[in-house]
Protein backbone atom coordinates (compact mmCIF):
# COMPACT_ATOMS: atom_id res chain seq x y z
CA UNK A 1 0.00 0.00 0.00
CA UNK A 2 1.54 3.46 -1.13
CA UNK A 3 1.76 6.28 1.64
CA UNK A 4 -0.21 8.63 -0.37
CA UNK A 5 -3.13 6.69 -1.47
CA UNK A 6 -5.07 4.96 1.80
CA UNK A 7 -7.83 2.40 2.10
CA UNK A 8 -10.31 4.74 0.08
CA UNK A 9 -8.22 6.51 -2.20
CA UNK A 10 -6.06 9.97 -1.53
CA UNK A 11 -7.51 11.67 1.38
CA UNK A 12 -7.04 15.16 3.19
CA UNK A 13 -7.96 18.75 3.60
CA UNK A 14 -8.81 20.45 0.71
CA UNK A 15 -6.38 23.57 -0.97
CA UNK A 16 -3.75 22.23 2.45
CA UNK A 17 -3.16 18.79 1.74
CA UNK A 18 -4.95 18.04 -1.29
CA UNK A 19 -4.32 21.12 -3.46
CA UNK A 20 -4.48 21.97 -7.15
CA UNK A 21 -1.12 21.38 -7.75
CA UNK A 22 -1.22 17.56 -6.13
CA UNK A 23 -4.37 16.83 -7.82
CA UNK A 24 -2.99 18.07 -11.54
CA UNK A 25 0.11 15.74 -10.75
CA UNK A 26 -2.23 12.28 -9.89
CA UNK A 27 -3.90 12.94 -13.24
CA UNK A 28 -0.39 13.14 -15.29
CA UNK A 29 0.50 10.22 -13.30
CA UNK A 30 -2.80 8.13 -13.26
CA UNK A 31 -2.48 8.99 -17.14
CA UNK A 32 0.70 7.33 -17.37
CA UNK A 33 -0.14 4.97 -15.09
CA UNK A 34 -3.34 3.37 -17.33
CA UNK A 35 -1.98 3.49 -21.06
CA UNK A 36 -2.13 0.79 -22.84
CA UNK A 37 0.00 0.07 -26.14
CA UNK A 38 -1.02 4.26 -27.34
CA UNK A 39 -4.27 3.64 -27.17
CA UNK A 40 -6.39 6.72 -25.70
CA UNK A 41 -6.97 6.60 -22.63
CA UNK A 42 -10.60 8.08 -21.22
CA UNK A 43 -11.89 8.78 -17.89
CA UNK A 44 -15.36 9.43 -16.15
CA UNK A 45 -15.37 11.49 -13.53
CA UNK A 46 -17.64 12.16 -10.66
CA UNK A 47 -17.83 14.21 -7.51
CA UNK A 48 -19.58 15.06 -4.39
CA UNK A 49 -20.91 18.86 -3.44
CA UNK A 50 -18.15 20.34 -1.27
CA UNK A 51 -17.32 23.65 -2.57
CA UNK A 52 -13.75 22.35 -3.17
CA UNK A 53 -14.86 19.86 -5.53
CA UNK A 54 -15.08 22.18 -8.50
CA UNK A 55 -10.87 23.45 -7.78
CA UNK A 56 -10.13 19.64 -7.65
CA UNK A 57 -12.07 18.34 -10.52
CA UNK A 58 -10.59 20.98 -13.23
CA UNK A 59 -6.90 20.33 -11.99
CA UNK A 60 -6.87 16.92 -12.24
CA UNK A 61 -9.05 17.02 -15.60
CA UNK A 62 -5.81 19.41 -16.62
CA UNK A 63 -3.69 16.75 -15.85
CA UNK A 64 -5.32 14.33 -17.34
CA UNK A 65 -5.34 16.00 -20.66
CA UNK A 66 -1.95 17.22 -20.62
CA UNK A 67 -1.30 13.84 -21.03
CA UNK A 68 -3.08 13.44 -23.72
CA UNK A 69 -6.20 11.63 -21.76
CA UNK A 70 -9.45 12.23 -22.18
CA UNK A 71 -12.43 12.89 -19.73
CA UNK A 72 -15.84 12.56 -19.52
CA UNK A 73 -17.41 15.04 -16.41
CA UNK A 74 -20.78 13.45 -14.65
CA UNK A 75 -20.83 16.51 -12.46
CA UNK A 76 -22.23 15.74 -9.12
CA UNK A 77 -23.01 11.99 -8.82
CA UNK A 78 -22.99 9.30 -5.93
CA UNK A 79 -19.34 7.23 -6.23
CA UNK A 80 -21.25 3.88 -7.04
CA UNK A 81 -22.75 5.95 -10.30
CA UNK A 82 -19.54 6.74 -11.72
CA UNK A 83 -18.61 2.76 -11.01
CA UNK A 84 -21.89 2.26 -12.91
CA UNK A 85 -21.02 4.61 -15.99
CA UNK A 86 -17.59 3.47 -16.19
CA UNK A 87 -18.58 0.85 -16.95
CA UNK A 88 -21.58 2.00 -19.30
CA UNK A 89 -19.36 4.11 -21.41
CA UNK A 90 -16.47 1.59 -21.60
CA UNK A 91 -14.11 3.83 -20.23
CA UNK A 92 -10.60 3.13 -18.69
CA UNK A 93 -11.11 4.15 -15.45
CA UNK A 94 -13.43 5.98 -13.42
CA UNK A 95 -13.03 8.80 -10.76
CA UNK A 96 -14.52 10.19 -7.56
CA UNK A 97 -13.78 13.63 -6.49
CA UNK A 98 -15.27 13.20 -2.56
CA UNK A 99 -14.15 12.75 1.03
CA UNK A 100 -17.31 10.31 1.41
CA UNK A 101 -18.53 10.86 5.32
CA UNK A 102 -15.88 13.04 6.29
CA UNK A 103 -16.62 16.78 6.88
CA UNK A 104 -16.60 19.50 3.90
CA UNK A 105 -13.16 20.93 4.58
CA UNK A 106 -11.78 17.41 3.27
CA UNK A 107 -11.75 15.97 -0.22
CA UNK A 108 -10.25 13.05 -2.06
CA UNK A 109 -9.12 11.48 -5.07
CA UNK A 110 -10.03 7.84 -5.43
CA UNK A 111 -10.38 6.11 -8.82
CA UNK A 112 -12.23 3.09 -10.55
CA UNK A 113 -10.26 0.49 -12.97
CA UNK A 114 -12.58 -0.06 -16.12
CA UNK A 115 -14.45 -2.80 -14.49
CA UNK A 116 -16.05 -0.21 -11.68
CA UNK A 117 -13.00 -1.85 -8.96
CA UNK A 118 -10.83 -0.29 -6.81
CA UNK A 119 -7.28 0.33 -8.30
CA UNK A 120 -4.83 -2.38 -7.45
CA UNK A 121 -2.74 -1.46 -4.93
CA UNK A 122 0.66 -1.76 -7.52
CA UNK A 123 -1.34 0.80 -9.25
CA UNK A 124 -1.53 3.22 -7.04
CA UNK A 125 2.30 2.63 -5.89
CA UNK A 126 3.15 3.48 -9.99
CA UNK A 127 1.20 6.59 -9.30
CA UNK A 128 2.80 7.84 -6.94
CA UNK A 129 6.18 6.60 -7.54
CA UNK A 130 5.63 8.81 -10.76
CA UNK A 131 4.20 11.73 -8.98
CA UNK A 132 7.17 12.23 -6.48
CA UNK A 133 9.97 10.75 -9.25
CA UNK A 134 8.77 14.34 -11.68
CA UNK A 135 8.93 12.11 -14.72
CA UNK A 136 8.58 14.00 -18.09
CA UNK A 137 5.22 14.18 -18.84
CA UNK A 138 3.87 13.92 -22.37
CA UNK A 139 3.98 17.25 -24.63
CA UNK A 140 2.78 16.47 -27.96
CA UNK A 141 -0.65 15.22 -27.55
CA UNK A 142 -3.67 16.99 -25.57
CA UNK A 143 -6.63 15.57 -24.59
CA UNK A 144 -10.07 16.80 -24.14
CA UNK A 145 -13.26 17.00 -22.24
CA UNK A 146 -16.90 16.28 -22.75
CA UNK A 147 -19.80 16.65 -20.36
CA UNK A 148 -22.69 13.89 -20.13
CA UNK A 149 -25.89 15.78 -18.61
CA UNK A 150 -28.20 12.34 -18.29
CA UNK A 151 -25.58 10.48 -16.05
CA UNK A 152 -27.74 10.95 -12.82
CA UNK A 153 -30.91 9.42 -15.10
CA UNK A 154 -28.86 6.43 -16.40
CA UNK A 155 -27.69 5.59 -12.85
CA UNK A 156 -31.09 6.38 -11.19
CA UNK A 157 -32.51 4.20 -13.96
CA UNK A 158 -30.15 1.52 -13.48
CA UNK A 159 -31.15 1.64 -9.57
CA UNK A 160 -35.03 1.61 -10.05
CA UNK A 161 -34.36 -1.75 -12.38
CA UNK A 162 -32.84 -3.12 -9.85
CA UNK A 163 -36.30 -3.13 -7.68
CA UNK A 164 -38.55 -6.19 -8.09
CA UNK A 165 -41.31 -4.20 -6.09
CA UNK A 166 -42.59 -1.08 -5.91
CA UNK A 167 -43.01 0.52 -2.23
CA UNK A 168 -46.39 2.37 -2.61
CA UNK A 169 -47.38 1.31 1.42
CA UNK A 170 -44.50 3.18 2.72
CA UNK A 171 -43.90 6.24 3.94
CA UNK A 172 -40.14 6.89 5.17
CA UNK A 173 -37.66 9.64 5.59
CA UNK A 174 -34.84 9.76 3.66
CA UNK A 175 -31.51 11.54 4.67
CA UNK A 176 -29.23 12.32 1.71
CA UNK A 177 -26.28 14.37 4.04
CA UNK A 178 -26.67 17.39 1.37
CA UNK A 179 -24.38 15.19 -0.31
CA UNK A 180 -24.36 13.18 -3.95
CA UNK A 181 -27.01 11.67 -3.36
CA UNK A 182 -29.78 14.32 -3.64
CA UNK A 183 -30.86 14.10 -7.12
CA UNK A 184 -30.35 10.34 -7.75
CA UNK A 185 -32.51 9.41 -4.42
CA UNK A 186 -35.29 12.22 -5.77
CA UNK A 187 -35.67 10.35 -8.85
CA UNK A 188 -35.39 6.94 -7.72
CA UNK A 189 -37.64 7.03 -3.81
CA UNK A 190 -40.19 9.51 -5.95
CA UNK A 191 -41.14 6.21 -8.19
CA UNK A 192 -40.94 3.92 -6.26
CA UNK A 193 -42.22 5.33 -3.07
CA UNK A 194 -44.67 8.37 -3.80
CA UNK A 195 -45.05 9.11 0.09
CA UNK A 196 -41.32 9.31 0.91
CA UNK A 197 -39.86 12.70 2.64
CA UNK A 198 -36.29 14.44 2.18
CA UNK A 199 -34.50 15.70 4.42
CA UNK A 200 -30.89 16.39 4.07
CA UNK A 201 -31.88 17.32 0.63
CA UNK A 202 -29.84 20.91 0.17
CA UNK A 203 -26.05 20.80 -0.34
CA UNK A 204 -24.56 24.31 -0.19
CA UNK A 205 -20.72 23.10 -0.68
CA UNK A 206 -20.47 23.05 3.45
CA UNK A 207 -22.99 21.14 5.19
CA UNK A 208 -22.01 17.84 3.56
CA UNK A 209 -22.25 15.23 6.35
CA UNK A 210 -22.48 18.31 8.95
CA UNK A 211 -25.06 16.95 11.89
CA UNK A 212 -27.10 14.71 9.06
CA UNK A 213 -27.16 11.51 6.79
CA UNK A 214 -25.27 8.23 8.42
CA UNK A 215 -22.54 9.36 10.24
CA UNK A 216 -25.38 11.25 12.53
CA UNK A 217 -28.50 9.93 12.65
CA UNK A 218 -30.25 11.82 15.27
CA UNK A 219 -31.86 14.06 12.48
CA UNK A 220 -33.11 11.26 11.00
CA UNK A 221 -34.20 9.60 14.16
CA UNK A 222 -36.50 12.92 15.48
CA UNK A 223 -37.65 13.26 11.66
CA UNK A 224 -39.36 9.24 11.31
CA UNK A 225 -41.05 9.64 15.37
CA UNK A 226 -42.56 13.29 14.36
CA UNK A 227 -44.02 12.22 10.43
CA UNK A 228 -45.01 8.91 12.30
CA UNK A 229 -43.17 7.12 9.41
CA UNK A 230 -42.34 3.77 8.79
CA UNK A 231 -39.07 4.10 9.10
CA UNK A 232 -35.87 6.33 7.46
CA UNK A 233 -33.16 5.92 5.05
CA UNK A 234 -29.21 7.78 5.74
CA UNK A 235 -26.84 8.16 3.29
CA UNK A 236 -23.11 9.45 3.81
CA UNK A 237 -21.99 12.49 1.33
CA UNK A 238 -20.70 10.50 -1.58
CA UNK A 239 -23.61 7.51 -1.30
CA UNK A 240 -21.76 4.92 -0.94
CA UNK A 241 -22.97 4.31 2.49
CA UNK A 242 -26.49 3.17 3.68
CA UNK A 243 -27.91 3.07 7.03
CA UNK A 244 -31.58 2.71 8.60
CA UNK A 245 -33.49 3.38 11.64
CA UNK A 246 -37.08 1.19 12.43
CA UNK A 247 -40.39 3.66 13.20
CA UNK A 248 -39.05 3.99 16.91
CA UNK A 249 -35.95 5.41 15.58
CA UNK A 250 -33.53 2.67 16.67
CA UNK A 251 -31.09 2.22 14.01
CA UNK A 252 -30.35 -0.73 11.74
CA UNK A 253 -26.54 -0.52 11.34
CA UNK A 254 -24.55 -2.52 8.42
CA UNK A 255 -24.43 -5.98 10.06
CA UNK A 256 -28.43 -5.56 10.34
CA UNK A 257 -29.05 -4.59 6.97
CA UNK A 258 -26.64 -7.52 5.71
CA UNK A 259 -28.06 -10.01 8.03
CA UNK A 260 -31.78 -8.93 6.71
CA UNK A 261 -30.62 -9.17 2.59
CA UNK A 262 -28.44 -12.26 3.23
CA UNK A 263 -31.39 -13.72 4.82
CA UNK A 264 -33.74 -13.12 1.58
CA UNK A 265 -30.82 -13.86 -0.68
CA UNK A 266 -30.43 -17.89 0.91
CA UNK A 267 -34.35 -18.34 0.76
CA UNK A 268 -34.22 -17.48 -2.82
CA UNK A 269 -31.31 -20.02 -3.47
CA UNK A 270 -29.47 -16.63 -4.85
CA UNK A 271 -26.77 -16.57 -1.75
CA UNK A 272 -23.86 -17.95 -3.77
CA UNK A 273 -21.62 -20.58 -1.30
CA UNK A 274 -23.69 -19.84 1.71
CA UNK A 275 -21.47 -16.89 2.93
CA UNK A 276 -21.62 -13.07 3.70
CA UNK A 277 -17.96 -11.48 3.84
CA UNK A 278 -17.36 -9.12 6.54
CA UNK A 279 -14.90 -7.32 8.81
CA UNK A 280 -13.58 -7.76 11.68
CA UNK A 281 -15.27 -4.75 13.21
CA UNK A 282 -19.00 -6.35 12.71
CA UNK A 283 -20.56 -7.35 16.07
CA UNK A 284 -20.25 -10.68 17.39
CA UNK A 285 -23.85 -11.06 17.38
CA UNK A 286 -24.07 -10.70 13.77
CA UNK A 287 -21.95 -13.59 13.18
CA UNK A 288 -23.86 -15.97 15.82
CA UNK A 289 -27.50 -14.74 14.11
CA UNK A 290 -25.66 -16.33 10.82
CA UNK A 291 -24.96 -18.99 12.42
CA UNK A 292 -28.62 -19.77 13.49
CA UNK A 293 -29.75 -19.77 9.93
CA UNK A 294 -27.06 -22.03 8.87
CA UNK A 295 -25.18 -18.87 6.94
CA UNK A 296 -21.67 -18.85 6.82
CA UNK A 297 -19.13 -15.32 7.36
CA UNK A 298 -15.53 -14.78 6.70
CA UNK A 299 -13.82 -11.97 8.30
CA UNK A 300 -11.41 -9.81 6.58
CA UNK A 301 -9.27 -6.66 7.48
CA UNK A 302 -11.18 -3.11 7.96
CA UNK A 303 -11.74 -1.75 4.88
CA UNK A 304 -14.28 -2.48 1.97
CA UNK A 305 -11.49 -3.13 -0.50
CA UNK A 306 -10.24 -6.08 1.65
CA UNK A 307 -14.08 -7.44 1.57
CA UNK A 308 -14.85 -6.96 -2.37
CA UNK A 309 -10.63 -8.72 -2.78
CA UNK A 310 -12.73 -11.80 -0.65
CA UNK A 311 -16.09 -11.52 -2.52
CA UNK A 312 -14.42 -11.85 -5.62
CA UNK A 313 -11.66 -14.66 -4.79
CA UNK A 314 -14.26 -17.15 -3.17
CA UNK A 315 -17.36 -16.04 -5.73
CA UNK A 316 -19.18 -14.25 -2.90
CA UNK A 317 -22.31 -12.36 -3.58
CA UNK A 318 -22.73 -9.85 -0.68
CA UNK A 319 -20.67 -8.74 1.88
CA UNK A 320 -19.79 -4.80 3.73
CA UNK A 321 -18.83 -3.18 6.93
CA UNK A 322 -20.49 -2.28 10.01
CA UNK A 323 -20.53 1.23 8.79
CA UNK A 324 -23.23 0.51 5.92
CA UNK A 325 -20.52 0.08 2.99
CA UNK A 326 -22.43 -2.61 1.53
CA UNK A 327 -21.42 -4.59 -1.61
CA UNK A 328 -24.26 -6.37 -3.41
CA UNK A 329 -22.33 -8.01 -6.61
CA UNK A 330 -25.37 -9.04 -8.62
CA UNK A 331 -25.71 -5.22 -9.23
CA UNK A 332 -22.79 -3.08 -8.85
CA UNK A 333 -18.92 -4.24 -8.11
CA UNK A 334 -18.54 -1.34 -5.41
CA UNK A 335 -20.24 -0.09 -2.02
CA UNK A 336 -23.57 1.21 -3.58
CA UNK A 337 -25.92 3.13 -0.75
CA UNK A 338 -28.85 3.83 -2.61
CA UNK A 339 -28.49 0.06 -4.36
CA UNK A 340 -28.69 -1.30 -0.91
CA UNK A 341 -31.46 0.82 0.63
CA UNK A 342 -33.69 -0.61 -2.35
CA UNK A 343 -32.81 -4.13 -2.16
CA UNK A 344 -33.42 -3.84 1.62
CA UNK A 345 -36.63 -2.70 1.28
CA UNK A 346 -37.25 -5.58 -1.21
CA UNK A 347 -36.10 -8.08 1.71
CA UNK A 348 -38.41 -6.05 3.92
CA UNK A 349 -40.83 -6.49 1.67
CA UNK A 350 -41.41 -10.16 1.28
CA UNK A 351 -40.72 -10.97 4.89
CA UNK A 352 -43.95 -9.50 5.47
CA UNK A 353 -41.97 -8.09 8.63
CA UNK A 354 -41.95 -4.32 9.25
CA UNK A 355 -38.83 -2.65 9.33
CA UNK A 356 -39.09 -2.70 13.22
CA UNK A 357 -39.84 -6.30 13.09
CA UNK A 358 -36.60 -6.98 10.96
CA UNK A 359 -33.74 -5.18 13.44
CA UNK A 360 -35.73 -6.91 16.62
CA UNK A 361 -34.77 -10.69 14.85
CA UNK A 362 -31.50 -10.49 16.83
CA UNK A 363 -29.61 -8.22 19.40
CA UNK A 364 -25.86 -6.97 18.41
CA UNK A 365 -23.46 -7.98 21.47
CA UNK A 366 -22.65 -5.11 24.03
CA UNK A 367 -19.21 -3.75 22.57
CA UNK A 368 -16.38 -1.77 24.16
CA UNK A 369 -14.15 0.42 22.11
CA UNK A 370 -10.76 2.64 23.88
CA UNK A 371 -8.73 4.06 21.67
CA UNK A 372 -5.12 4.07 23.35
CA UNK A 373 -2.48 6.81 21.87
CA UNK A 374 0.85 5.19 21.61
CA UNK A 375 4.04 5.87 20.10
CA UNK A 376 3.89 5.60 16.31
CA UNK A 377 7.61 3.91 16.30
CA UNK A 378 6.32 1.01 19.40
CA UNK A 379 2.81 0.41 17.60
CA UNK A 380 4.55 -2.41 15.59
CA UNK A 381 5.43 -4.02 17.95
CA UNK A 382 1.32 -4.76 19.42
CA UNK A 383 0.99 -8.31 17.50
CA UNK A 384 4.71 -9.42 19.39
CA UNK A 385 4.50 -8.11 22.93
CA UNK A 386 4.32 -10.83 25.29
CA UNK A 387 2.45 -8.68 28.28
CA UNK A 388 -0.13 -7.46 25.84
CA UNK A 389 -0.60 -10.86 24.81
CA UNK A 390 -0.94 -12.46 27.81
CA UNK A 391 -3.68 -9.17 29.00
CA UNK A 392 -5.63 -10.53 25.77
CA UNK A 393 -5.31 -14.50 26.34
CA UNK A 394 -6.13 -13.77 30.17
CA UNK A 395 -9.47 -11.61 28.79
CA UNK A 396 -10.61 -14.43 26.24
CA UNK A 397 -10.16 -17.02 28.92
CA UNK A 398 -12.63 -15.40 31.31
CA UNK A 399 -15.27 -14.45 28.34
CA UNK A 400 -15.12 -18.57 27.66
CA UNK A 401 -16.56 -18.13 23.84
CA UNK A 402 -19.26 -15.95 25.00
CA UNK A 403 -17.22 -12.64 23.52
CA UNK A 404 -13.92 -12.09 21.94
CA UNK A 405 -10.93 -9.27 21.81
CA UNK A 406 -9.64 -7.29 18.96
CA UNK A 407 -6.68 -5.08 18.92
CA UNK A 408 -5.72 -3.11 16.01
CA UNK A 409 -3.07 -0.31 15.47
CA UNK A 410 -4.57 2.39 13.24
CA UNK A 411 -3.61 2.61 9.61
CA UNK A 412 -3.13 6.82 9.88
CA UNK A 413 -2.82 7.89 13.96
CA UNK A 414 -0.76 6.95 16.74
CA UNK A 415 -3.43 4.65 18.12
CA UNK A 416 -4.26 1.43 19.07
CA UNK A 417 -8.04 0.21 18.74
CA UNK A 418 -9.42 -1.87 22.07
CA UNK A 419 -12.50 -4.09 21.27
CA UNK A 420 -14.31 -6.24 23.36
CA UNK A 421 -17.41 -7.42 22.88
CA UNK A 422 -19.31 -9.89 25.18
CA UNK A 423 -22.91 -10.72 26.84
CA UNK A 424 -22.03 -8.36 29.74
CA UNK A 425 -21.44 -5.04 29.40
CA UNK A 426 -20.02 -4.33 33.23
CA UNK A 427 -17.33 -7.43 32.56
CA UNK A 428 -16.29 -6.43 29.05
CA UNK A 429 -15.77 -3.13 30.40
CA UNK A 430 -13.41 -4.45 33.19
CA UNK A 431 -11.28 -6.57 30.33
CA UNK A 432 -11.12 -3.78 28.07
CA UNK A 433 -9.45 -1.17 30.30
CA UNK A 434 -7.20 -3.55 31.58
CA UNK A 435 -5.68 -4.10 28.45
CA UNK A 436 -5.74 -0.64 27.07
CA UNK A 437 -3.72 0.54 30.19
CA UNK A 438 -1.20 -2.59 29.32
CA UNK A 439 -1.00 -1.27 25.88
CA UNK A 440 -0.28 2.76 27.17
CA UNK A 441 2.16 1.09 29.57
CA UNK A 442 4.18 -1.11 27.20
CA UNK A 443 3.95 1.33 23.63
CA UNK A 444 3.19 4.47 24.97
Amino acid sequence: MSELFGTDGVRGIANEFLTADLAMKIGRAACETLKKNNNELLFVIGKDTRISGDMIENALCAGIMSQGGNVIKLGVTPTPAVAVMTRYLNASAGVVISASHNPYEHNGIKFFSSEGLKLPDEAEDRIENLIYGNFEYNKDKVGFEKHIKNADKIYSDFIISCADTKFDDLKLVIDCSNGATVQSAKKIFKELMPNAIFIGNKPNGININKNCGSTNLKVLQEAVIKNNAHGGLAFDGDGDRFLAVDEKGEMLDGDKIMYIIAKDLKKSGKLLNNCVAATVMSNLGFFKALEAIDIKSVQTKVGDRYVIESMNANNYVLGGEQSGHIIIKEFNSTGDGLLTAVRFLCAVKRSGSSIRQCNMEYENYPQVLINVSVSNAKKKELSSDEIILKAVTDAENALAGSGRVLLRPSGTEALVRVMIEGKDYDEINTYANIIANVVKERLG
